[in-house]
């Protein structure tokens, strides 16, 4: 089963939430404007996040998300992020 992700604009930041399983998790996640030029400078933000939502959700469940983080931090967990978004981004 896949998780379902459904991602908001909230001023400068997103709200997320993915539900699977009969539960979800909400996350509140920032993107900044570098940040977004680097990864996916063609791609609307909001299509960013759900990208990198996908991509967490291949590693790690859905409750092991931070609540609240920056996009950039991914590439702390996994060094391998900028390089296979453009996977998730299809």
């Amino acid at each position: 089963m896949s998780a379902s992700i459904e991602v908001t604009r909230d001023g400068g930041a997103f709200d997320v939430r993915v539900r699977e399983g009969g539960s979800e998790t909400r996350h509140r996640v920032t993107l900044s404007h570098e940040d977004h030029s680097r990864l996916a400078p063609d791609v609307a933000a909001d299509a960013v996040i759900t990208a990198a939502f996908r991509f967490l959700l291949a590693r790690e469940p859905k409750e092991a998300i931070l609540a609240r983080f920056d996009i950039s931090v991914i590439s702390r967990y996994f060094p391998e992020f900028a390089e296979k978004l453009p996977a998730y981004l299809r």
